[in-house]
């Protein structure tokens, strides 16, 4: 059984193992960047960040018979403060033409910009390899619980979502718009501008240049990947679209990859929340697929959710008896569900 839950401090261990294996920017292979990751969330999911804007949920996927963890999400309630501006490119289209030569030419312009109460983001989804493409769907799980949580707490997030999706990167894992702009103007690496940028991003808007960029001056591959979706993040892209995001037309100042935003009302698996009580009876026949989580005050997870059969009524949810053992519920206890499928 799989079981998505807040993660906790003792899982630093299992999360450094997993960290190691996946070698990723969105779980860092750095013990003293994934305690700050874990401590933040610690202190978000028990409120003692008071401010909800300042927020990150780091969510865990443990299988439970040998508690292990297999993957992490993340939402960020607002990504993008006076103190660390959101950065992106604005990607456009220039025209230009000349009488005299009878020449009509289009050129792609990158113009910087900065967003100082930016939107919630989610991100940090991985999946041990191992895992991937099971019939549990981890990563699916993985993603739908972000925006179950923001149903849940609608009132703690923006009103627009944000997703940063990888584009294709060099065989060596860097960047082509990196290597093409990034490198020349701050004198770093990929990796060390990613690392630098997430603690200060002061070297962004004092090295990188204010006036457009025109991407026709770039080598042909880096213009091919602007807002491109690298191969292995297609799967999350096509799993963001069903539920309402779109290419919005920017990108990430450091890979290129694309922003795909949605209005936080208008996300299908927001709407479509519902908060029934649990009813005496245990599920016997079949039912629908969905993820279903409750919270608590205290005690070993403040948020737990499973992926499990349901049936819902006005004001109940009729569950299987091994979920209600998972998520140690009691009738009438109140939950939170989603349609999986």
């Amino acid at each position: 059984m799989l079981l998505l839950r807040d993660v906790q401090k003792n899982d630093l261990p299992a999360l450094s193992k997993l960290a190691a294996e996946l070698d990723t920017m969105n779980l860092p292979h750095n013990d003293e960047e994934l305690e700050a990751l874990v401590d933040k969330s610690v202190r978000s999911f028990s409120g003692k960040i008071r401010n909800p804007l300042e927020r990150e949920y780091l969510f865990v996927l443990e299988e439970s018979s040998s508690a292990r963890i297999i993957g992490t999400s993340m939402i960020i309630a607002q990504h993008g403060t006076r103190e660390a501006p959101h950065v992106f490119f604005d990607v456009t289209e220039r025209e230009h033409y000349s009488a005299s030569l009878d020449k009509h030419l289009r050129h792609k312009v990158l113009s910087i910009g900065y967003n100082y109460d930016g939107p919630t983001e989610v991100g940090g989804l991985v999946v041990e390899p191992a895992s991937r493409g099971t019939p549990d769907r981890p990563g699916k799980q993985l993603s739908y619980v972000r925006f179950l949580f923001i149903a849940m707490h609608r009132k703690s997030f923006r009103d627009r979502v944000l997703a940063e999706l990888l584009p294709p990167l060099m065989p060596n894992g860097r960047s082509h718009l990196w290597e093409t702009v990034g490198a020349k103007f701050t004198g770093l690496t990929y990796e060390e501008a990613d690392r630098l940028s997430r603690r200060n991003k002061e070297f962004i808007k004092e090295l990188f240049p204010s006036t457009d960029i025109y991407a026709t001056l770039f080598p042909k591959r880096a213009q091919e990947v602007l807002g491109e979706v690298g191969v292995q993040t297609r799967g999350v892209q096509r799993m963001l679209e069903r539920v309402g995001f779109r290419y919005v037309e920017r990108i990430d100042p450091f890979d290129g990859g694309p922003h795909f935003e949605a209005r936080t009302d208008d996300l299908t698996l927001v709407r479509r929340s519902q908060f029934p009580k649990v009813h005496p009876e245990a599920l016997e026949v079949e039912g629908d697929d969905m993820l279903v989580a409750v919270e608590r005050d205290g005690g070993r997870n403040r948020f737990r959710a499973v992926r499990c059969r349901a049936r819902l009524d006005e004001k109940s949810i009729m569950l299987p008896r091994w979920a209600t053992e998972a998520l140690e519920l009691e009738p009438g206890m109140k939950v939170s569900c989603a349609p999986f499928e």
